[in-house]
């Protein structure tokens, strides 16, 4: 199984952490934030990695290197001519990606049964699959319409009749999903999944399991105390 994390935003709501780091190498408990994401991949079988970088991608090269020493094999693909947004940086990555590839985000920890949703994925005919968590407005607001296994409406700004569910911050693409994202020019990955809402080509699958993200301060710090004691594996 394959995973692209997107891993080369400005982390701008961690400020100032990320104006010397790049926000996956913010530390928790003594290490990278990203260390610690690898790590729990690794045990759930998840092992290719594809990291997009950006800002300060130097810096999580010189750490982590190939992966090897975290139980993964890491590959880069890199955003040298600016931001590209969350889609955009997908498809740039698309000669490093296998068929049908996870995608996450370099602040999330999905403490989730990999396999299982990638087998689910893999007997449909879909183009996509969005986790969701029915969410209730309770984490953050809720963003996400899904009725009979498909997400029918993902919007991040606009509120909606419905609005139950949340997106977990994971995704499974078929590479050939990729071919909607107009190139060169900046496109995100809720541009993409209306895109495939609309085309009812994107997938539900629901966990009971909430997310947990370091891309704010309240959330780095829920992390943190979660890491301390232990209860995040």
């Amino acid at each position: 199984m394959q995973m692209l994390i997107l891993a080369g935003g400005l982390g701008t709501r961690l400020r100032p952490l990320t104006e010397r780091l790049p926000k996956c190498m913010v530390p928790a408990n003594g290490k990278p934030f990203l260390e610690h994401q690898l790590r729990l991949l690794a045990s759930r079988g998840v092992r290719d990695i594809v990291l997009c970088v950006g800002h300060l991608g130097q810096r999580v090269l010189e750490y982590f290197g190939n992966g090897h020493r975290f139980g993964v094999s890491l590959t880069y693909a890199w955003e040298r001519d600016g931001l590209l947004g969350t889609a955009g940086a997908i498809r740039n990555a698309e000669p490093l990606l296998a068929p049908e590839f996870f995608v996450s985000y370099g602040d999330s920890y999905l403490l989730l049964d990999y396999r299982e949703i990638m087998t689910r994925f893999r007997r449909s005919d879909a183009l996509a699959m969005m986790v969701v968590y029915r969410n209730e407005d309770r984490l953050e607001r809720s963003n996400v319409v899904a009725e009979d296994g498909h997400v029918v409406a993902y919007d991040k700004t606009t509120r909606l009749p419905g609005m139950l569910f949340i997106n977990e911050g994971l995704s499974v693409l078929r590479r050939r999903s990729l071919k909607l994202i107009p190139p060169g020019i900046p496109f995100t990955q809720e541009q993409l999944f209306q895109m495939l809402a609309r085309r009812r080509q994107l997938l539900a699958y629901e966990t009971p399991q909430r997310f947990y993200e370091i891309g704010s301060f309240q959330g780095l710090d829920e992390f943190r105390r979660l890491a301390e004691v232990g209860e995040l594996a």
